[in-house]
């Protein structure tokens, strides 16, 4: 387990962009937290470090799932309005492991075992008031658990 104080917006971008370069086809992340704490931003962070700085990476709350072309290719979801986990593969989250990497926020409407539905290769991160700023939590599961040592921010 690894953790972050992320003073400001800018700290949670450059969180994600150090996560950006360490993801590989088949290995989702994680985005848990409550509301407005930074979850999206951390997404945009990562997307555009995969595509281009000026990516337009727009919330999924009500498209539910945008894919990115990218290497790899990523989907971001955000699985709030889900009310069965078994809706995420109607949305095309199997479908983007098999081809990429997948970015979900609010995976709990996964259930309380969200590794049965994903692969083994795993990044969570929490993020909770620290302060005035953030604390990002961060533990992996399978190749992520060798990974953590590597982001710097």
């Amino acid at each position: 387990m690894t953790t972050f104080a992320l003073s400001d917006a800018d700290a949670t971008t450059r969180l994600g962009q150090a996560i950006a370069p360490l993801l590989d086809p088949g290995e989702s992340v994680l985005l848990y937290g409550p509301l407005g704490m930074g979850k999206s931003t951390l997404a945009r962070g990562l997307i555009r470090a995969l595509t281009s700085p000026d990516e337009d990476v727009p919330s999924p709350t009500f498209t539910l799932v945008q894919f990115y072309e990218s290497d790899p290719p990523v989907a971001h979801f955000d699985l709030y309005r889900l009310s069965r986990p078994e809706e995420a593969f109607e949305i095309g989250l199997d479908e983007a492991l098999d081809e990429g990497c997948a970015l979900i926020e609010w995976p709990e409407r996964l259930g309380e075992d969200p590794g049965r539905m994903l692969g083994p290769d795993r990044l969570t991160i929490t993020i909770a008031e620290d302060g005035e700023g953030r604390l990002a939590t961060l533990s992996g599961a399978g190749t992520w658990e060798a990974k953590l040592k590597e982001i710097h921010v």
